[in-house]
């Protein structure tokens, strides 16, 4: 009897069969994180530990799920046009911005060994989860706080602050991205945004924006599983469309307290296991 081959062994760790009923279980969860992601955010609560039981290393799976979510976040971006009217200049602002730390933050994480980021998983988990479960608050304290107004050409103040802002956030996005969402919705709060469509309008495309130039990175190292990113993907696209249209629409508070209960789960899991 024959040992297998050690560096093939390694080599289908990293790259798991993707049965079925694996790629059934992962296309439903990334539908349902699509739409989650367009209602109140947090679908990476969802596809990232679904990635992981279904054997893919925590480093990979954070760069497949990058990927596949992406994928549903540009379908929202379409649902969404209408609401982007008028918001040239600060859209201008931050995109930039998002693209300068959204790539930083990928080629930190690619930089970053499997052992270290496994080390880091649940703290970043923890992390996430606060910030969607604190998320409003944090708004309603900055709101308080300060009022700024990214929009008026005659005052630069807003203009840096907001693009230093945004630059922190991207680069936490393309390193992880748990809970970016809440972030850039406190941040547009606080840069004088009061509509919530357009806030998510906003907040879809910036987050669009980091996830897809990390994605170019992830792609470019060859770091993400594309059986599982493929079956992912068509279940994000359905569900970000769909959930964009039904966003605007229904109240976001009870799929808000589904996923802070998910996140916690998650967290206290990578915590003990």
């Amino acid at each position: 009897m024959t040992l297998p081959d050690p560096v093939l062994a390694s080599h289908a760790a990293l790259h798991p069969a993707l049965t079925w009923i694996r790629a059934l279980a992962l296309g439903a969860t990334a539908g349902v994180a699509g739409a989650i992601n367009s209602v109140a955010g947090g679908g990476s609560f969802l596809t990232f530990p679904a990635l992981i039981f279904c054997g893919v290393t925590p480093l990979r799976a954070n760069t497949t799920n990058t990927v596949a979510l992406w994928c549903g976040s540009m379908a929202s971006v379409g649902a969404y046009r209408n609401q982007l009217g008028g918001q040239r200049r600060a859209l201008v602002t931050l995109l930039i911005t998002s693209l300068l730390g959204g790539l930083i933050g990928a080629l930190l994480l690619l930089k970053t060994p499997d052992a270290t980021f496994e080390l880091l998983l649940p703290w970043l988990l923890l992390t996430a989860t606060l910030i969607f479960i604190l998320g409003k608050h944090l708004t309603r304290l900055l709101q308080r706080m300060v009022h700024l107004d990214i929009n008026r050409p005659q005052n630069i103040g807003p203009f840096l602050i907001g693009s230093a802002l945004q630059l922190v956030i991207a680069v936490y996005g393309g390193f992880f991205g748990g809970g970016i969402g809440i972030l850039m919705l406190a941040l547009l709060t606080l840069l004088g945004y009061e509509e919530i469509h357009v806030m998510n309008g906003l907040k879809t495309v910036l987050a669009t924006t980091i996830n897809g130039i990390a994605v170019i990175a992830f792609v470019w190292a060859g770091t993400v599983d594309w059986p599982q990113a493929g079956v992912m993907i068509a279940g994000s696209v359905i569900g970000g469309y769909g959930g964009a249209v039904l966003a605007q629409r229904v109240s976001p508070e009870f799929i808000r307290y589904v996923v802070m209960a998910v996140g916690v789960g998650m967290t206290i899991y990578f915590f003990i296991r």
